[in-house]
């Protein structure tokens, strides 16, 4: 086995023994028999993901130190990440991140300052007037959409709270990227599985 570092974050070698450690736990688990065989090329594009969660994860890790954020600092996952469509915005890599709580106050920091603006909460209720349109009841005991768009004044509230939930996500996702790109060197054989410059990137155009 190479002793070469798979990466290096702020100049801190990530050593190859660490990934084949989280490679070995998943694959003890009990989602196992999901994953992809060792040697194949999605095998190899799991061990990318995994080097992209640890460097994530010491980063993170690292500006939550440098700003004196605690796990008392830190908001829900469920608030974070509210809906499976939360979790795609965001990435998988960071979705997977913030299930540390640490990871969440430090979200929390970083986005902060994120504000909506009433023309946007306006703009978005006129192009989606039923989204939050409380539903009536239907026969049997079920529960019907709405036909009828509520007043903006209704619903401004939910709207507003919903854009600057996603406003958020992108704004971490950003910062994000930015902090990886400076601080994160990655081996070949260990880039981003998106990578179009590496041979087990099957996402072709």
């Amino acid at each position: 086995m190479s002793a070469d570092p798979v990466a290096t974050v702020a100049g801190a070698p990530v050593a190859v023994a660490e990934v084949d450690a989280r490679e070995a736990r998943l694959r003890g688990g009990p989602g196992a028999a999901a994953l992809p065989a060792g040697g194949t090329s999605e095998g190899r594009q799991l061990r990318r993901w995994l080097t992209q969660l640890i460097v994530t994860e010491r980063v993170v890790a690292a500006e939550a130190a440098a700003r004196r954020l605690t796990e008392r600092d830190a908001p829900t996952e469920a608030e974070l990440l509210p809906d499976v469509t939360a979790r795609l915005e965001i990435g998988s890599v960071a979705a997977a991140v913030l299930a540390d709580a640490r990871a969440r106050a430090l979200y929390a920091d970083v986005t902060a300052t994120v504000v909506v603006g009433a023309d946007d909460v306006a703009d978005y209720h006129v192009r989606n007037p039923l989204r939050f349109a409380a539903q009536r009841p239907g026969p049997h005991g079920w529960r019907a959409p709405s036909v009828t768009a509520p007043p903006l004044d209704e619903v401004r509230s939910a709207v507003a709270e919903h854009l600057r939930g996603a406003a958020r996500r992108r704004a971490f996702r950003a910062w994000l990227d930015e902090r990886r790109a400076a601080l994160v060197r990655l081996a070949p054989g260990y880039e981003h599985p998106g990578d179009p410059r590496q041979p087990d990137n099957t996402h072709r155009h």
